[in-house]
């Protein structure tokens, strides 16, 4: 009489489907962990590059070490993530501003006034950028405000404004030499940067060749002023 052989090996079996599922789930959790950690220094990379950094005056930022030699990764990183050419401060200072004076938020819809009064330096201006970092799309290619073109009033003081349409208002033309106008069409009454669309905006002051007392004490600029007009769009 013969016998049915015993199969030992199948309780091993039985339970192969049950490990391998328990090594799966460990290799998930390791890698989800693994993961979690690679984005959340991935995360605090990013803000620590985006994050303003470095000295205020009213609504103006500016880093202390953007174009030194002492600056350092995370400057550095700003300044590449930015694209803005950064010198060194005897020659450019940078300010920049993505809040108006009273701490809102810079929208392009909406429509500012800048006020103040020309920085102590050789040269200066002004520029309107989006949040990208890139020029809006600008009729006549009004991408800022400067030295040259702001008009001055009887105090000394400049201002412009920002904002997706052309403001009302317009200034009369001078007539020139032989009799016609300067233009055909009419001059605003104060500076106008456009800025269409609905995004960031950030404002960028650059300081050429400033004044010792200014490189020494950035936060002692007279800081324009931002401040919303006519609401938004």
């Amino acid at each position: 009489m013969s016998r049915a052989r015993i199969d030992d090996g199948a309780p091993e079996r039985a339970h192969r489907p049950a490990r391998r599922s328990a090594r799966l789930r460990r290799l998930a959790t390791a890698a989800g962990v693994l993961g979690l950690g690679v984005a959340i220094g991935l995360t605090s990379a990013w803000l620590a590059v985006r994050r303003e950094a470095g000295i205020a005056a009213g609504p103006w930022r500016a880093s202390l070490l953007a174009g030194s030699a002492d600056a350092d990764a995370w400057t550095r990183a700003r300044v590449a993530i930015g694209g803005l050419l950064a010198l060194n401060r005897e020659e450019t200072m940078y300010y920049v501003a993505t809040h108006d004076s009273a701490g809102a938020p810079l929208r392009s819809r909406c429509s500012y006034r800048v006020t103040g009064t020309p920085p102590a330096a050789r040269w200066w201006s002004v520029t309107a950028y989006a949040d990208d970092f890139f020029l809006f799309e600008a009729p006549q290619r009004r991408y800022s405000v400067n030295g040259e073109t702001a008009r001055l009033d009887a105090r000394g003081r400049f201002a412009f404004l920002t904002g997706p349409s052309e403001p009302a208002g317009a200034r009369p033309m001078q007539a020139t030499a032989t009799g016609g106008t300067a233009s055909a069409a009419p001059a605003p009454a104060e500076p106008w940067l456009p800025t269409p669309g609905d995004r960031g905006l950030l404002l960028t002051l650059r300081v050429y060749n400033p004044e010792a007392a200014l490189q020494a004490a950035p936060a002692s600029l007279d800081p324009p002023r931002i401040e919303p007009v006519g609401g938004c769009r």
